[in-house]
């Protein structure tokens, strides 16, 4: 396994294992409802902003297609050596 793909699965379990931006939105906004501090409420704003929602989609999309891709990239390459083997 080559940098590249090191680098890419190590962003891949990083992207799987952390919080959606819908959770971190959620769990401030509970927050919010116990202590509004301003900078908590900077923090939901910024949660809550459209385009972050969306950046976070695009990039738990991504990482779910790049595992897809590899996957189907591996099963290829299994099922051609067994042919060749055979």
């Amino acid at each position: 396994m080559d940098a590249a793909e090191v680098s890419a699965q190590v962003w891949r379990e990083r992207v799987h294992k952390s919080g959606t931006a819908e959770q971190d939105r959620d769990a401030l906004a509970r927050l919010i409802e116990f202590d509004a501090d301003p900078f908590e409420v900077e923090l939901y704003e910024l949660a809550a902003d459209p385009l972050t929602l969306f950046l976070d989609r695009a990039r738990r999309r991504r990482a779910g297609q790049h595992e897809r891709h590899v996957r189907r990239i591996e099963s290829r390459g299994r099922r051609a050596g067994g042919r060749r083997q055979a």
